[in-house]
């Protein structure tokens, strides 16, 4: 779940907002746990739940929190033959619980700390715990995770609780600037990436047509410096200039990203690598096999393609590209490599992270 937006909100605005989460999900949902939107007093609201159905009941509970200040757990059951309440039968077939709270105290405290801390690109666990008359929050460091020292909130077997991983946009860095840059970016900017753009050439590479982006010019050593790439990054090389995009890939190689997609015929990748081997976190070349025609198609497949697996390393960072499970159809045919052997493709399917309809609705921790 991306965050930003509503921690961004949260630290622009002093007055009193209320933040609505799915905190359970029955059957099918539009968003999953851990979801969640701002409601602010001006009337503006930030991120969804549902694809529309619920927000306007949502605004209006959430103007009477605003007022009273308590927080509300809310049901929804949308199965087509009893959601005929909303006064017409909406029909999105599942159950959604969400928790309604004012943002303010304690949580507008953990929020603005998630945030300083997601700027500094730490990952934090927001934990909530509750009964009928309060709610106790406490905000847990990833490396406090990963020592086991998890919040004694989520220990206790009575208490009703929600875990939420708040974790910065990962960065995708775009190497060479053309039609595939543009279209590329006009989609990756809307789907919760950090978005760098870099080229040897400063006339195409500004802040006028990139005006979302961090804009660095330079030769690939220069960007590798200036960047200072980690594993959480993802790099997409696309410049078309065949020992621009050879030396970046070069570079970046050793860094063992999360993602390295190259752009380009297989013709054109068999170039490219014929001194490199090709390792697990390449995909050569990039995006899903949609039958994609032109920059704006490809955009589309490539963007799909960082939607999975950003979300195969977000179920576990740990993993690590080898074992994402992540599999495109697209690398099926494999890649040919100079001595005339070929290299065949071995992820496994993606393992579908979301609940199954007819799953249980019940309270828990969520990672």
């Amino acid at each position: 779940m991306d965050m930003h937006d509503i921690l961004t909100a949260v630290m622009a605005d002093h007055e009193l907002s209320v933040l609505a989460t799915i905190i359970c999900v029955e059957g099918h949902s539009y968003r999953k746990e851990g979801a969640a939107m701002l409601f602010k007093q001006s009337g503006e609201q930030i991120g969804t739940v549902s694809p529309g159905c619920l927000e306007h009941d949502l605004f209006e509970r959430a103007a009477a929190i605003a007022q009273s200040g308590p927080f509300e757990i809310i049901d929804y059951n949308l199965n087509s033959d009893e959601d005929i309440i909303w006064g017409d039968a909406i029909g999105c077939g599942g159950k959604v619980r969400l928790l309604l709270e004012p943002v303010n105290g304690r949580l507008r405290s953990l929020l603005l700390e998630a945030k300083e801390k997601n700027d500094a690109g730490k990952s934090v666990k927001l934990v909530r715990s509750w009964n009928e008359q309060q709610i106790s929050y406490s905000l847990v460091d990833e490396a406090a995770v990963e020592l086991g020292m998890n919040d004694s909130f989520t220990e206790a077997k009575s208490a009703n609780y929600l875990s939420i991983w708040i974790r910065p946009r990962p960065r995708l860095v775009l190497f060479g600037v053309g039609k595939d840059t543009e279209a590329i970016y006009s989609l990756v900017k809307n789907i919760g990436f950090h978005i760098v753009v870099a080229d040897w050439r400063p006339s195409l590479c500004t802040k006028e047509r990139f005006p979302d982006a961090v804009c660095i010019v330079g030769s690939p050593e220069h960007i590798v410096k200036q960047i200072g790439f980690h594993p959480d990054d993802y790099l997409i090389v696309c410049s078309h200039h065949l020992q621009q995009d050879k030396e970046m890939i070069r570079l970046a190689l050793p860094l063992q990203l999360v993602y390295i997609g190259i752009i380009g015929s297989k013709k054109r990748i068999r170039m490219l690598f014929e001194t490199f081997l090709m390792p697990s976190n390449v995909r050569a070349p990039i995006g899903l096999s949609i039958g994609a025609d032109g920059p704006f198609e490809i955009a589309v497949s490539v963007a799909a393609e960082l939607i999975a697996i950003r979300a195969g390393n977000k179920a576990d960072p740990r993993r690590g590209m080898a074992g994402n499970g992540y599999f495109s159809p697209l690398f099926s045919g494999r890649t040919e490599q100079t001595d005339g052997s070929e290299e065949a493709d071995a992820r496994a399917r993606h393992k579908q992270a979301a609940r199954k309809p007819g799953a249980a609705c019940s309270y828990g921790k969520l990672s």
